[in-house]
């Protein structure tokens, strides 16, 4: 195993199109888009003279494109590229970042003592704060009970892919490890098509796909996600299994910085879920602390 770079072209931007050409390619069975399937076919989904045709684009462009040879592909392309693949709104924006030419610098994220002041006083409510890298920077004290003590420094890894990929601890506190591993990778893989000059990002996806055989094999489905809202479902040894819903909000960047995400929890007043988050937070101090 030679590391993520030798399979999915972290770091080359024409590789990586065309590495998350070809993934999408796969998803998309020829009955889904008005294309005759069944008998023998060499390749699982959409065979690349079928996409090119549904594009509208010769074969020969399109297999440039998933070969890396042909770069900055036009709007219009992509529109079609989209569209024949039926990418959402999340893949589509991932598409642009691989197709374009402009590369956002690292980011820096930090959290301030105002962005801690905000956490101390959701301390009824789990939150926790991260950057692009999925590295937990602060989080409050239930928020970080909830996902396994990341503010004890002995209890697990502060960075949540590795932790979810590498810490057999991640499935109590996760009973829906799959579908939270999917939203790591597919964050991850936004990151690193945003940031493809960012050596600990690829240091980050190098080693989980030499540690980890889950996340190569959900890796190679070319996932792309984008969390926002919805319901999770998180385990703690005293509360119990709870149904929380989530959100995610994004901190405005300031000069030479990136704004960071504050995932929140909460529930239902009155709920089941409800009580026992506040019989939790009725036993804890609550203090904030920022992990850098």
């Amino acid at each position: 195993m030679d590391g993520i770079r030798e399979i999915d072209g972290i770091g080359d931007t024409g590789r990586a199109l065309g590495d998350f050409l070809r993934a999408r390619r796969g998803r998309v069975a020829p009955e889904q888009v008005g294309l005759a399937g069944g008998g023998r076919r060499r390749v699982r989904g959409l065979r690349r003279e079928e996409l090119a045709l549904l594009a509208g684009i010769s074969v020969d462009y399109y297999v440039r494109l998933e070969q890396g040879r042909a770069t900055q592909p036009s709007a219009e392309v992509l529109d079609a590229l989209a569209r024949a693949l039926r990418l959402d709104a999340a893949e589509r924006g991932h598409l642009d970042t691989l197709a374009g030419t402009r590369r956002c610098p690292v980011p820096l994220a930090r959290v301030g003592p105002s962005l801690l002041r905000i956490l101390d006083a959701m301390a009824a409510l789990p939150a926790f704060v991260t950057d692009h890298r999925l590295d937990v920077l602060a989080a409050n004290d239930l928020g970080a009970e909830l996902i396994g003590g990341v503010n004890d420094p002995g209890r697990r890894d502060r960075n949540n892919a590795r932790y979810l990929f590498l810490d057999p601890a991640s499935r109590e506190v996760h009973p829906e490890w799959e579908e939270r591993a999917a939203e790591a990778v597919g964050q991850l893989r936004v990151s690193a098509g945003r940031y493809p000059g960012d050596p600990e990002l690829t240091a980050l996806i190098t080693g989980l796909s030499a540690g980890s055989a889950d996340f190569r094999r959900i890796w190679a489905t070319g996932e792309v996600l984008m969390c926002a809202a919805g319901r999770k479902r998180l385990r703690h040894p005293a509360a119990g299994l709870l149904d929380l819903d989530y959100e995610t909000l994004h901190v405005p960047a300031v000069p030479g910085q990136t704004g960071a995400v504050i995932h929140v929890f909460s529930a239902e007043e009155g709920s089941e879920a409800s009580l026992a988050l506040a019989r939790l937070a009725d036993s804890m101090t609550p203090v904030s602390r920022s992990l850098d």
